[in-house]
């Protein structure tokens, strides 16, 4: 059992924004890039393990499409019908629909994600949104909940737009939330699929030739540049990189996953169900109680650093107090920064101290 001092008074939260800090001392011997603006993020915490130009407003391009799947996603079912039309059929990259044409969302899915079909995002923001118009509000708004300050979108597409916009920082909380969707991450990571007659590829080649690589989304517009979001796994570190308008993309996104899976790894600071301290109860049939960690805590962390972590406890405990009952909370910091908290909850149940009957003080207890 790990012990602390009990802090019983009143503290303030450090106001930290993991998204917007980049660690000096990794960015420092973090590979150069040719992108305008990047970011390397770690996708579980959001830390930035390296960056620049991380909140410029650029054009995305395609990337546009990882929010096109996530609303769609949300709005409708795998399985719904959805009618082409004539109007659907824009210019650009295409999974060549045609009008008239009836396919399910999920087969519009990989044909937006994976050759990147602008056909397909204007079928599927009709079907999802009821209209193209609502359905770009729905892309906004979920851009809004995301925290996405530095984001506009126009069209479900990605197609050059005055005030169509995002930033590597804001592209990096959009990927990380969209591989959380068991679906989206299952169809961002298929090299080919079938859908009808037709064979789609991948315009990820990543996918193929890096090493861990999961997804995410290739962009291109005359206006955006070469802009890529990717997803990879090493170790049982998740990472996320982001370039806007770089011609050497590819490489640059390989350089920044073996410079991130080499200076960091991810550590445990709180293990679910370990015991952290025994606090005394008021009440009880029991004098104290093991408090154990209600969930889990991992980060990111290089060589030289080490997390903090701090219990904070109520006043007093009275009985009766149940298992699993929450009572306080494990405080994770790093180098005076407050990164996260974690539930602090009862490892046993401890019943009211049960007081003896009149005839039990009399004539003592029996049986």
């Amino acid at each position: 059992m790990k012990h602390f001092v009990r802090q019983r008074t009143a503290f303030l939260l450090a106001v930290c924004s993991l998204l917007g800090c980049v660690d000096c001392a990794a960015a420092q011997s973090a590979p150069r890039t040719g992108a305008e603006a990047f970011i390397l993020i770690d996708a579980e915490s959001g830390r930035v393990l390296a960056g620049e130009n991380i909140e410029r407003e650029l054009a995305i391009a395609s990337t546009t499409k990882i929010m096109t799947a996530l609303v769609a996603l949300e709005s409708g079912s795998l399985s719904d019908k959805v009618t082409v039309k004539q109007n659907h059929l824009k210019e650009g990259s295409s999974m060549y629909l045609r009008a008239d044409e009836v396919l399910t969302l999920e087969d519009l899915l990989y044909g937006l994600l994976l050759p990147s079909g602008n056909d397909a995002a204007e079928c599927i923001a009709d079907h999802c949104g009821g209209g193209t118009e609502r359905f770009v509000a729905k892309m906004n708004e979920k851009a809004a909940a995301l925290g996405m300050t530095h984001t506009a979108f126009q069209n479900p597409s990605g197609l050059d737009a005055q005030g169509h916009y995002s930033c590597a920082l804001d592209m990096a909380r959009l990927a990380a939330c969209a591989m959380r969707e068991p679906t989206f991450a299952r169809i961002a990571s298929t090299k080919t699929a079938a859908v009808g007659e037709r064979m789609l590829g991948n315009h990820n080649k990543l996918l193929a030739s890096l090493e861990g690589c999961i997804g995410l989304k290739t962009g291109y517009t005359d206006k955006a540049g070469r802009t890529l979001v990717t997803c990879c796994e090493r170790g049982g570190l998740r990472l996320i990189a982001v370039t806007l308008r770089d011609r050497e993309d590819w490489a640059d996104h390989a350089a920044l996953y073996d410079y991130g899976f080499a200076a960091y790894e991810r550590r445990c600071a709180v293990l679910r169900g370990e015991e952290y301290v025994l606090a005394p109860v008021h009440g009880g049939e029991k004098e104290s109680v093991p408090l154990a960690a209600g969930e889990s805590f991992f980060y990111p962390l290089t060589a030289g650093e080490e997390l903090a972590v701090s219990a904070r406890l109520p006043e007093d405990l009275t009985a009766p107090l149940a298992a699993g009952q929450t009572v306080g909370e494990l405080t994770v910091s790093l180098n005076g920064i407050e990164l996260g908290r974690v539930p602090l909850v009862c490892a046993a149940a401890v019943a009211v101290e049960r007081k003896p009957s009149l005839f039990e003080r009399l004539f003592g207890r029996t049986g």
